[in-house]
């Protein structure tokens, strides 16, 4: 009976650390899952403020007197991971916004786009550098040569 729990306990002691080595293994998995989940939810959340940038940006073309360069430092100032050079400001027809006595009268929509927009994520052991499809909205004109706009346009 002794000798039998020897055997047991020398059992014990061999198997000691095989627990602790598990843990870490499947903690190792856990923790690069859960960071994972993070990036993910913060690439979504880049995506939709930029999708919210540019609606900004195309409520503020229609309703405001105000040129590309304030509605792009509008945009930009929203979320900074964006550049000028990622929005585009346009207007129907083409050219209604060259000739400033008319100051844009003649144009009947709007579209702002953002492009090339790229996250860098930070997953430990796998940097990745992801490009987020390009946004575009378009709204009809509205007030774009009389309104103040109030604070919007400021």
């Amino acid at each position: 009976m002794e000798q039998r729990a020897g055997a047991i306990r020398s059992r014990r002691r061999r198997e000691r650390g095989a627990a602790m080595v598990e843990f870490a293994l499947v903690a190792a998995v856990f923790c690069t899952l859960l960071i994972g989940a993070f990036e993910f939810a913060r690439v979504l959340f880049y995506w939709n403020t930029a999708g919210e940038a540019m609606r900004l940006g195309a409520r503020t073309a229609v309703v405001c007197d105000a040129d590309a360069s304030v509605i792009k430092s509008k945009i930009t100032s929203l979320l900074p991971l964006l550049a000028n050079s990622n929005v585009t400001l346009s207007y129907t027809p083409a050219g209604c916004d060259s000739d400033p006595t008319t100051a844009r009268n003649t144009c009947t929509f709007v579209t702002v786009s953002v492009t090339n927009v790229q996250v860098q994520t930070m997953i430990p052991f796998v940097p990745l550098t992801l490009t987020m499809p390009p946004l575009s909205t378009t709204l009809p004109r509205e007030s774009l040569t009389t309104a103040t706009g109030g604070t919007v346009c400021q």
